[in-house]
């Protein structure tokens, strides 16, 4: 069994190696950073099922919409809810040139570790940040600033 920093290393490696294989815009090493009955929801609401959806739409997104980008990621928390599954939070966003100093996307990864040892990813969840609608809200409702941005 590994050890809380052993596991936290590795979940973190999962979601660097998602980064490089978005960098190489290579599809199946993406996908394989999935279970095979993992389920994607990207920021507009696409709700993909299995490793092998994941890995289609990304061959598509690939040659199309997103050629030529790369992936920005932040790791704001993880927790581990037993010892083979681990809750992601982190921002991110796909980019062109430059990094963006500010990262539009907050995202949810359930990782889970599965009978080969390995950590891979079994849910993803991604929603695109509205700054100027939390904004308002905070001014009109200030109980609704988390408590991390009091």
């Amino acid at each position: 069994m590994q050890s809380t920093s052993e596991s936290v290393t590795s979940v973190q490696t999962v979601l660097s190696r998602l980064v490089t294989a978005w960098e190489s815009h290579d599809a199946e090493a993406y996908g394989e950073l999935f279970t095979e009955d993992a389920t994607y929801i990207t920021y507009v609401g696409t709700f993909y099922r299995g490793r092998r959806d994941i890995v289609e739409s990304h061959r598509t997104l690939f040659a199309g919409f997103l050629k030529g980008t790369r992936l920005a990621d932040e790791i704001l928390d993880i927790r581990f809810h037993g010892p083979g599954v681990a809750v992601v939070n982190g921002r991110g966003d796909t980019y062109k040139g430059k990094r963006p100093q500010k990262l539009r996307k907050i995202q949810t990864y359930t990782l889970v570790r599965e009978e080969d040892g390995q950590w891979r990813i079994a849910a993803f969840q991604n929603t695109k940040r509205k700054p100027l609608m939390e904004a308002v809200s905070y001014r009109f409702a200030p109980g609704l600033v988390p408590a991390a941005d009091r």
